[in-house]
């Protein structure tokens, strides 16, 4: 039985409602792993989950994973914040155009920062609609205005599609900042997984091409090496949300046969050269498998002279930013994480 968003809230809300000593026996014995230990939210999440039947095994079509992620982000991003209003926009680009949400806090002056983002989802699924929650979290917090981008999916538009939407999409940004209300001179990119994946993609093609590029960068346990298999791949290759066969299923449906995995459009860690690159906030979560190449990713930042603070989030999973309405932790998370693209935003300069 599928529940409906609404109906799913309320159920979630009831569940994480309890005193947490009741939800950590709910979400049973707890998981130990790599030195950490499975935030208790997080566990009951992925109980909950288990028990409703999650498919892990790659036999779901992409229009059933998206309808199923969009119908469930909906239920653990927490409460609607209501004090941003949400306006469609529509970013022109050489194949027609691309749907995209600007969202605005309730009194935020013109002539503020702005975050174009880029949504997760293994560059298949996700939507404007899936990263509702987590943009209008980023837009009060923060104190900017959110440029959500819909990007086209594979695999009906495989690799580097995506990649020329994002670039469009921030350059456009860049371009249209004062009809966008904001300072042309403080607009970051940002993103999670697939998404982050994008965002420092397209701060590294605006680096090597010397022209106008964001003031800021702010990445979600970014996908940024396609070819090798850091240990925290074999670490929590199972149980821990994101899984091997996800991983599989998601580069079988981005990447043709024959693709360049070194191709620094997809594995932007293995670039030769990362100077250049816009201040950076790096946020990696301890118990994921993307986690090492994100923070390696980080220290190649560094090494080329680029600011970077980089924060692990230990006991939080992959995808945690999308699940700031189950888990303490993970809204303290992206709470910091919006603190520091509100300081960055605050000290870029022309």
């Amino acid at each position: 039985m599928t529940l409906s968003p609404l109906v799913g809230r309320a159920l979630l809300r009831g569940i994480y409602g309890l005193p947490a000593w009741t939800r950590r026996l709910l979400a049973g014995p707890a998981v130990r792993a790599d030195g950490q230990r499975l935030d208790p939210d997080l566990q009951l999440m992925l109980r909950l989950q288990r028990i409703g039947g999650r498919s892990v095994n790659g036999t779901e079509t992409p229009e059933q994973r998206r309808r199923a992620i969009d119908t469930g982000s909906a239920m653990i991003a927490g409460r609607l914040i209501r004090d941003v209003a949400a306006r469609p926009w529509v970013i022109p680009a050489e194949w027609g155009a691309l749907p995209a949400r600007l969202y605005i806090p309730d009194h935020l002056p013109e002539g503020s920062g702005l975050l174009v983002y880029f949504h997760g989802g293994g560059w298949v699924l996700g939507s404007l609609d899936s990263h509702d929650g987590l943009c209008r979290y980023l837009a009060t917090h923060a104190g900017v205005r959110v440029l959500s981008v819909g990007y086209r999916l594979a695999p009906e538009n495989p690799f580097p599609a995506a990649v020329h939407d994002a670039l469009t999409a921030l350059r456009y940004a860049l371009d249209h900042a004062a009809e966008l209300g904001a300072d042309p001179n403080r607009v970051a990119v940002g993103g999670d997984s697939a998404g982050a994946n994008l965002a420092a993609v397209t701060s590294y093609q605006c680096a090597r091409a010397a022209g106008p590029g964001p003031a800021f960068q702010l990445l979600f346990y970014p996908a940024v090496d396609a070819v090798n298999r850091a240990p925290s791949r074999e670490l929590f290759s199972r149980g821990f949300y994101l899984t091997d066969e996800d991983g599989i299923w998601f580069d079988e449906h981005y990447l043709l046969p024959g693709t360049d995995r070194t191709d620094p459009r997809l594995s932007v860690l293995l670039a030769h050269d990362l100077s250049g690159l816009p201040p950076t906030c790096l946020v990696t979560a301890g118990l994921d498998p993307l986690r090492d190449e994100g923070e390696a990713f980080a220290h190649r930042l560094a090494e080329a002279g680029v600011p970077v603070v980089l924060r692990r989030q230990d006991g939080l999973l992959h995808g945690f930013a999308s699940m700031i309405g189950v888990s303490d932790l993970s809204r303290e998370a992206v709470a910091e994480a919006a603190g520091a693209l509100r300081t960055g935003l605050a000290l870029a300069r022309p």
